[in-house]
Parts: C-alpha cells; sequence; structure tokens
C-alpha cells in the first residue's frame, strides 16, 4: 500500500448515512484497486443512490437473498453483481447492517496506473476518457470481480479501498472533495432503471468528459412468434 493512503482512507463513518445523503459527498473521493499487476486509482465522477426495500430500482426491494446480501452487511463494503452475463458492477453499502442502502459507482477519471487500465480496456478514447466511463469500464480498468464483493474498502490494509484525494482533507458536515475544489455537481434521473424511473438519485461532476451518457430505460420488445400460411385441402402447406 502506498505510504500517505493510509492517513486518507474514508472512515466508516462516512458510510453511516443513507446512499443518497453519501453519494453526492463521494464525488472527487478516489477510489483504487492494488493487484499482484499493480495500482489502478480513479477519481469518482458519477455515482447513483439506491435506498433498498424503500427502492423499486433496488436489487434489495424484495428483501434478502444470497446476491445482495452484502448490502444487508455493515456500511463501507463493495457489492459487486454481475449483470447482462457479460460485465460487473461495484456498489459501496450504506447505513447499520440489516438495512440495504447502496451507491453505484459509475463512472470515474483514472489518476494512477493507467497504463495498466489501457492494458485492460480495449477502447479508452480520446485522452483516456473512456477508461472508466460507465460502470462496467470502471470495473474493467480497476479488475473488479465479483472476487472483491464483500471487501472493505474502509481498511488501509484492503486492496480494494476508497480515500480522500490529497492534499484534501474531510472537511465538517456532507462536504465532499468535489465542494471543496469548487466543481459543480448536478443530479438527475438514474440510468436504464425501469421502476422509480424519474427519482434524481443519478450525481455528477457538471461537464467532466469521463461522465457517463444518460440513457433511459427502453424496455425490450417481444419477438413477434412465426406464423404457418394456411393449409390447403389436402393438408400440404404452400411455400
Amino acid at each position: 500500500m502506498r505510504g500517505e493512503a493510509a492517513a486518507v482512507i474514508l472512515p466508516r463513518d462516512t458510510f453511516a448515512c443513507s446512499a443518497v445523503a453519501v453519494a453526492p459527498a463521494l464525488l472527487g473521493c478516489v477510489l483504487e484497486h492494488d493487484t499482484p499487476e499493480g495500482l489502478v486509482a480513479v477519481a469518482l465522477t458519477e455515482v447513483e443512490a439506491y435506498h433498498g426495500q424503500a427502492d423499486p430500482a433496488s436489487h434489495a426491494y424484495r428483501g434478502r437473498t444470497p446476491r445482495n446480501a452484502v448490502m444487508f452487511g455493515p456500511p463501507g463494503h463493495a457489492y459487486v453483481y454481475f449483470t447482462y452475463g457479460m460485465h460487473f458492477c461495484v456498489n459501496l453499502v450504506c447505513l447499520p447492517e440489516g438495512t440495504a442502502s447502496a451507491v453505484l459507482l459509475r463512472a470515474g477519471r483514472v489518476v494512477e496506473g493507467e497504463d495498466l487500465a489501457r492494458a485492460r480496456r480495449t477502447a479508452p478514447g480520446p485522452g483516456g476518457r473512456d477508461l472508466a466511463r460507465g460502470p462496467a469500464r470502471l470495473c474493467q480498468a480497476l479488475a473488479i470481480t465479483r472476487a472483491q464483493n464483500g471487501a472493505d474498502v474502509c481498511d488501509p490494509a484492503s486492496p480494494l479501498r476508497v480515500r480522500w484525494p490529497g492534499p484534501a482533507q474531510p472537511g465538517a458536515g456532507s462536504v465532499g472533495p468535489a465542494e471543496l475544489a469548487g466543481a459543480s455537481i448536478s443530479h438527475g434521473p438514474r440510468v436504464g432503471v425501469s421502476a422509480a424511473a424519474d427519482v434524481p438519485w443519478r450525481f455528477w461532476v457538471t461537464g467532466d468528459p469521463t461522465v457517463s451518457v444518460y440513457r433511459a430505460h427502453t424496455p425490450r420488445r417481444a419477438r413477434p412468434k412465426p406464423v404457418s400460411a394456411r393449409a390447403r385441402s389436402d393438408g400440404t402447406i404452400p411455400l
């Protein structure tokens, strides 16, 4: 672990509030993953809040399952899930154990280990813009998989951790590093959710090129069933 990192790891009480309160304060914070290949660090530029069993768009809306069990655990842990049969997404758990509030990390700017992030990503985009632009790309750049599900991001000894970017340090209240730096924060509907689609719980650093493109949920159209031609009187069907 880097020498100064232990002094700036986010304390667990940062995640003691609901995801809606924690999400905007995480903007500008740095998510880093130390692997045998090396370290990649990403400054968060876009996040989404999910409020557990009170939120129909949350994985925890219908209660605890083996898949979402980490969301019901102690705060400051990573909840990693697999989606569309090909992508991983990472969330940070909020509120005390027994609840299920979490922040989805949607996008970020690579601030350390860019060469390694580029090796993991086939399409980095102009100036590396797309290295961690979107939740699946963020996990690819940081090599986050289901193996990191349950990781304690508040433990300085954890390979996956969240820290304050130097020289910014935790301030009073819920003021995060993006506000401390004078950045503007925008908020709006979450991306691609079908339930609670208008709830403005997506937060991003205004104007940052690494923020992902907003896409509303598009219902999948049922494929029409093939209709056979009407049979002739002799029982055959014309070609």
